[in-house]
């Protein structure tokens, strides 16, 4: 899991290299994801990088009833992770990443429950890792791994001392 990470790492690094006007101009968080996910496609060639995915092959990605995210809207505000990196057709889902700017004083609850959800290994379309991301105009702020359904505490450091040894995490 460490060599995908390491990619996620270098999309980031080319992604604060790249985007800079979009986060001094404030764009939105989906002008964000967009762009980190064009960055996250040049690393995984091979693989689908999509923003706000809602399907599993032909079905319509849905929680079973009672999971604590729930899937009842298309508003995406539910079960629709911000990018995946999968394969659209088998499905085979590899990457979930849920992106948050600097600035959003939400609670980020609901972003942790979707990868929760999503990363939980008795669901048959779980993604093997979920990332969790806070942006800041220069560098990531907050970052969190998920395998199995709940944050991977030894994969979440060394992601974090990734981030910080290339310049791009909180120290």
């Amino acid at each position: 899991m460490q060599a995908e990470l390491d990619k996620v790492v270098d999309a980031i690094r080319e992604f604060y290299a790249r985007e800079t006007y979009l986060l001094e101009k404030d764009l939105g968080e989906r002008a964000l994801t967009h762009r980190l996910a064009v960055h996250l496609e040049r690393q995984f060639p091979g693989w689908d990088v999509d923003c706000d995915y809602n399907r599993l092959g032909e079905r319509v990605l849905r929680m079973p009833t009672g999971s604590i995210v729930s899937t009842d809207d298309e508003l995406g505000k539910s079960v629709f992770p911000d990018i995946v990196v999968h394969r659209r057709a088998v499905p085979e889902n590899l990457l979930a990443v849920e992106v948050r700017k600097g600035i959003n004083h939400q609670p980020v609850e609901h972003d942790r429950h979707k990868l929760r959800g999503l990363t939980d290994p008795h669901l048959w379309f779980a993604w093997q890792i979920g990332v969790f991301l806070i942006l800041g105009k220069r560098q990531v702020t907050l970052s969190d791994v998920y395998v199995g359904g709940r944050i991977d505490q030894a994969l979440s450091a060394w992601f974090a001392a990734r981030l910080k040894d290339t310049g791009l995490g909180a120290g």
